[in-house]
């Protein structure tokens, strides 16, 4: 039998961190064992869903790699379906229908938290005769099997019991005609032919209210495995002021899909000491059953430090998709293909996000400065130097376009360090101040070649005459 997983976000906000890691150990899984991915999208709470949260979900998806094999499928299109095994159940005597109101089940609740009950359903409308109902306002409950209890070998937790008369008997379809979660997921699953159900510990509850439901249809059953959920430092569930954010709020603040990637998936897996990997090497290694039944710590310094050796060893290809992304984002003018090809090899050593990429390399992709480092300047700058880098200015002038190369730059340099008596670090720092703003930059030679002849100039000239 052929593996099947799937990824069944609710569409009702933006793809979280959590969500992700599901959907990349869905991938990493199905890849790693010649298996399908589909991406259902469980749209049944219509007056929450959205289409912004759809686009947010495919958008951070297809940003990690993750685009599915099958799908997106919309659960709100198989609505009918959904009633249609409903009342199969209920008219195979499975399920039945409950007219409590709302009021009636809120005063059943309380008299069993008086009497010290853990509050559920009692079934008081499980043995009625249905033709007594009429045509009271109602919704379809399943019948739970009474006594005994539910078991599955969980792939991550291990053997699971329930005892069934700790469940209740759940609403399949609501007084609206609209079909629940729990009825929608067992069916989608089965028309999916999924055969490994992936998600979160949390989870848990409702899988032996499924598993009944799959055996009172007639369905077979998949495997299951539910992971650990993710924590904050202070060991409280992963919520926003943690980290958990849109998977987009990640590149937008710079980091390298593969780098979130690799992140996620050691939160809970791993293979012997290896901290790196690449997506090729996680789609060959991975397997859930080595995931760990502990919560894993969601540390952003981890994440920012995996990030910077990613970075180191990117493609620069790869890299320049993502800067591209953010120049455009910013504003700024795009430079072309080529040119970000040249700039990148001497910025992804330095950077450990595209955002200090970005800023680092700033200097090349506009035609002129706005702001200097004042600070910078009265640490580097001095009148006495001014001789010197005019000197150099007017032999920049003097070199031809042709020998705008880094042997003649550096011959240029080095004479006037010679002509001035000059250390290179007194000189170079003013001179890198006026091209770029800053203090940090490329060697000062691979500079001058980056910003090419004609801006280098100009840089100068214009320092110049603000300094004086």
């Amino acid at each position: 039998m052929t593996l099947r997983t799937r990824f069944a976000p609710s569409p009702t906000g933006f793809l979280h961190i959590g969500g992700a890691r599901t959907a990349l150990f869905c991938h990493l899984h199905a890849r790693a064992h010649g298996g399908t991915t589909v991406l259902r999208i469980e749209d049944t709470d219509r007056q929450r869903s959205t289409r912004e949260a759809v686009e947010a979900i495919l958008g951070g998806m297809h940003w990690m790699g993750l685009d599915p094999d099958e799908g997106p499928f919309f659960q709100s299109a198989h609505h009918e379906r959904h009633l249609a095994e409903a009342h199969r159940l209920l008219a195979e005597g499975r399920a039945y229908r409950c007219t409590c109101s709302v009021e009636e089940l809120d005063a059943m609740r309380e008299e069993q938290r008086e009497k010290g009950i853990k509050p559920r359903y009692d079934g008081r409308c499980r043995d009625r005769d249905p033709a007594s109902l009429g045509d009271a306002s109602s919704v379809i409950r399943f019948k739970t099997p009474r006594g005994g209890e539910v078991a599955w070998n969980d792939l991550i937790q291990g053997e699971i019991r329930f005892d069934n008369d700790e469940l209740d008997d759940l609403i399949l379809v609501r007084s609206d005609g609209s079909p629940t979660y729990n009825l929608a997921v067992v069916v989608d699953d089965y028309d999916m032919a999924i055969t490994l159900v992936l998600r979160g510990e949390d989870h848990i509850s409702n899988t032996p209210r499924q598993i009944h439901l799959l055996e009172a249809l007639g369905y077979p059953r998949p495997e299951y495995a539910h992971m650990p959920l993710l924590h904050g430092a202070d060991g409280a569930k992963l919520s926003k002021r943690h980290g958990a954010v849109s998977v987009l709020q990640y590149r937008e603040e710079g980091f390298l899909p593969a780098a979130v990637n690799n992140y996620l998936v050691r939160l809970g897996w791993s293979h012997g000491d290896q901290e790196f990997f690449t997506m090729q090497e996680l789609e060959r290694l991975f397997d859930v059953t080595r995931l760990g039944r502990s919560a894993s710590i969601f540390n952003q310094e981890k994440l920012l430090w995996l990030n910077g050796q990613h970075m180191r060893v990117a493609d620069p290809a790869d890299l320049a998709k993502e800067l591209s992304w953010h120049i455009e984002r910013q504003g700024l003018p795009h430079p072309g293909q080529d040119r970000l090809l040249a700039i990148i090899p001497h910025f992804q050593e330095r950077s450990k996000t595209m955002v200090e990429m970005l800023e680092k390399c700033r200097f090349l992709l506009v035609d002129q400065l706005h702001a200097y480092d004042d600070a910078g300047i009265a640490h580097h700058y001095s009148p006495a130097l001014r001789p010197a880098m005019e000197d150099l200015c007017k032999r920049l002038k003097d070199l031809e376009q042709s020998l705008w190369e880094l042997p003649h730059v550096e011959a240029v340099f080095k004479d006037i360090l010679a002509g001035h008596q000059l250390k290179m670090g007194k000189l170079a720092q003013p001179v890198r101040l006026a091209l770029t703003g800053t203090t940090v930059s490329p060697g000062i030679y691979e500079t001058l070649i980056l910003l090419g002849r004609e801006r280098t100039i100009v840089r100068l000239e214009r320092f110049l005459s603000i300094v004086q």
